[in-house]
């Protein structure tokens, strides 16, 4: 199953929509030095973290100065992932794992592939997205995904896409890319950092007809 997940949200209302939408991963984005209407800070993602119900899986995003900071934050907040914006070495990435005990899923640009593989190892999953200069995500732009599909095959783990998905594109994404997940933040919004009910709802369904479709087709194939 394509696990979903519904990043940044701001409040409970956005929050409780995406549970009941179906999405498998919510997302929270503190503490970042780039201007984003997403961004709420530590102590309300804490807060919203803790909102979460059992087995919906809640994910920290940050853009962090430093290792320490990053498991700083983590200690703070207490998600059950990190996806982490940041040009660390394997090493760091390993430290960061280690010390805030939470899985850790860490961002890539989409043309970057030898990134992909040097975190490969230490990372539980990798994020690959349309990212700016400064390493962050949420441009709104798409890129290749039958390259991401290629890169998955490459590498051992999990591969989430992201990048401008919508409610109109992502089933088409799932069908090239067949990535273990989707992340989408803009592409859901009535506006900056506002969750839209119907396109949220939109895009959880999109991706389970696209997963309807992959089994139809392997039946045939069988």
């Amino acid at each position: 199953m394509t696990r979903v997940k519904i990043c940044g949200l701001t409040n409970r209302e956005d929050l409780a929509l995406a549970v009941d939408a179906g999405a498998d991963a919510l997302g929270f984005i503190a503490d970042v030095p780039v201007d984003t209407p997403r961004e709420v800070d530590a102590t309300t993602a804490a807060d919203l973290v803790a909102a979460a119900p059992p087995f919906v899986t809640t994910t920290l995003v940050l853009m962090p100065e430093s290792p320490t900071h990053a498991v700083g934050l983590a200690r703070t907040v207490q998600p059950d992932v990190l996806q982490l914006h940041a040009d660390f070495d394997p090493e760091e990435f390993q430290f960061v794992r280690a010390e805030s005990s939470v899985k850790l899923v860490v961002v890539v640009d989409a043309a970057d592939r030898e990134r992909a593989r040097e975190v490969d190892d230490v990372a539980d999953a990798v994020l690959v997205d349309s990212t700016t200069d400064e390493g962050a995500g949420g441009t709104g732009e798409t890129h290749d995904w039958a390259a991401t599909r290629e890169l998955a095959a490459a590498i051992d783990s999990p591969v989430v896409l992201a990048g401008g998905l919508t409610p109109e594109n992502v089933a088409g994404a799932v069908e090239t890319a067949a990535p273990y997940g989707v992340d989408v933040a803009s592409g859901v919004e009535s506006s900056g950092g506002v969750k839209d009910a119907d396109a949220v709802r939109a895009f959880v369904r999109a991706v389970r007809r696209a997963e309807l479709g992959a089994l139809d087709e392997d039946e045939v194939m069988a």
